[in-house]
């Protein structure tokens, strides 16, 4: 199915989860903030939410620095 990552287009399987999403991105790991067809989730939420075909998904990277 297809969904929208940071405005590209991805396909991904049926019954995709949040938390997998982003640990197929390589993003699991890492200090993030997703929202997800408009609503920002809460980092519990990640392996519960699935994902609908046609999906919006924004993942946001915390980065430090000055």
């Amino acid at each position: 199915m297809n969904i929208t990552v940071n405005g590209k287009l991805l396909d991904v399987q049926h019954g995709i989860t949040v938390q997998h999403l982003l640990h197929e991105l390589e993003l699991g790991d890492e200090r993030i903030a997703v929202e997800y067809n408009k609503r920002i989730l809460e980092t519990q939420e990640y392996p519960s939410v699935l994902i609908e075909e046609g999906a919006t998904v924004e993942v946001v990277r915390f980065v430090g620095g000055g």
